[in-house]
């Protein structure tokens, strides 16, 4: 399956720039996203994610 990265988005971590394309080295970055702004809010997204791993382990722990 070929992916067209150019025009893909991604979070750099390290800077907290949004890029079009992989730019920086994959440890600073995360994605892809469709769209500038789904990239945008990459943080809140992965926040959210991680709650929610949270809770499913913490019912599956029961």
């Amino acid at each position: 399956m070929s992916e067209d990265t150019d025009h893909q988005f991604w979070y750099n971590m390290r800077t907290g720039a949004v890029e079009q394309g992989m730019q920086s080295p994959s440890t600073d970055r995360v994605g892809p996203f469709a769209t500038r702004d789904e990239a945008l809010h990459a943080l809140e997204k992965l926040r959210a994610n991680s709650a929610k791993w949270a809770a499913d382990e913490a019912e599956n722990d029961r």
